[in-house]
């Protein structure tokens, strides 16, 4: 089976939507199915509006069609709502293509963050969006109730996975390094650092100890200057930022829009305990555990939940993350996709 997803996120992006697709393509060819893309990086781009580190694809209807053509998949997922995903999912219609989709940003929070955009307007047209495909895939729960609620249709589960290899705890032996030597307790955030992941609720809790925040984004340079104690290291990869994780004592996660979080099962991987707001992914993830083995701490008071996170048995939180796969996950998005198939829609390559 070949399979095209078209989406609006990719590389030099770092986040958990890009991560997700490489991990699902390269686990995808194990499991016998081959995951072409179509991204930004075919086409000419721009930076997006107060967002530039986000580059939006100068692409025309006709070079979508073109590069779909030269793919010829059995089928397209469209994983973003951007311009690539609009157009894919306007030539999917015109043809009558089998196409999925899924649902990984909260738009209508995150717009309403930054601009007077009402959410009921921005949800009618996502549901309009996701709504024209044979399905819509989710990563919890609790999300997929939500939607269905607000009348999204077709919903399918595609959790997330991690690499359970390159996070995993690590001795101040393999840690290593003067930079991260900081007083203790460590409180650890790693994301975009942008006004919609929340950041200013955990910078602003006396804490003991210190902050630290890994990542980039357009709400860095305002955040530093509010939250000189804190540390901020920037973007990190691999390595670099498993030493990150396996060296804090708790994570913290405020954000109040995720869908899910990777970041989560990274921290839980690295052995480190997790604070956050019961909110959709966190309280999916974290409330997860066994009542007996807690991974985490969730509460509406976020720093009653840090301090709390500080009790937590990390040997517990790193054998639940264990239960997370990226194989399986990808084999949750394979099924999904069979799913759609058998629906009874012609695959894309016939319709061209």
């Amino acid at each position: 089976m070949r399979i095209l997803i078209a989406t609006d996120a990719w590389t030099p992006q770092v986040n958990g939507v890009v991560r997700s697709l490489q991990h699902t393509a390269r686990e995808a060819r194990e499991l016998g199915a081959q995951i072409d893309f179509l991204t930004p990086g075919d086409f000419r781009t721009i930076p997006m509006p107060t967002y530039p580190e986000v580059r939006l694809a100068l692409a025309t209807r006709s070079m979508i069609a073109r590069r779909m053509d030269e793919i010829g998949a059995d089928l397209v997922h469209i994983a973003t709502e951007g311009p690539i995903g609009l157009r894919a999912r306007s030539i999917c219609l015109s043809r009558g293509a089998t196409f999925t989709t899924s649902y990984h940003t909260r738009f209508p929070e995150y717009l309403a963050a930054r601009a007077p955009v009402p959410e009921r307007l921005s949800y009618a047209w996502l549901r309009r969006f996701h709504n024209a495909g044979a399905g819509i895939m989710v990563s919890t729960p609790t999300l997929r109730a939500e939607l269905a609620g607000r009348g999204f249709r077709n919903i399918l589960p595609w959790s997330r996975g991690v690499d359970a290899t390159l996070f995993r705890p690590r001795t101040r032996e393999e840690i290593a390094d003067p930079a991260l030597d900081f007083p203790g307790p460590v409180f650890l955030y790693v994301g975009r650092v942008s006004v919609e992941k929340n950041i200013s609720a955990f910078l602003e809790l006396d804490l003991p100890g210190t902050k630290v925040v890994v990542g980039d984004g357009p709400a860095r340079a305002e955040l530093e200057a509010r939250h000189p104690a804190a540390r901020f290291l920037g973007m990190k990869e691999g390595e670099d930022l498993a030493r990150v994780y396996s060296s804090a004592d708790v994570f913290v996660f405020p954000s109040l829009t995720d869908t899910f979080g990777i970041v989560l099962l990274e921290a839980l991987a690295s052995g480190v305990p997790v604070a956050a707001f019961p909110v959709t992914g966190p309280r999916d993830v974290i409330g997860a555990a066994p009542a007996d083995r807690p991974v985490g701490v969730l509460d509406t008071d976020l720093r009653a939940a840090a301090l709390a996170a500080l009790e937590i048995d990390r040997a517990d939180a790193r054998q639940f993350a264990l239960g997370y796969s990226w194989r399986a996950c990808t084999q949750q998005f394979l099924d999904n996709i069979e799913t759609a198939r058998q629906a009874g829609l012609p695959p894309l390559a016939a319709a061209c």
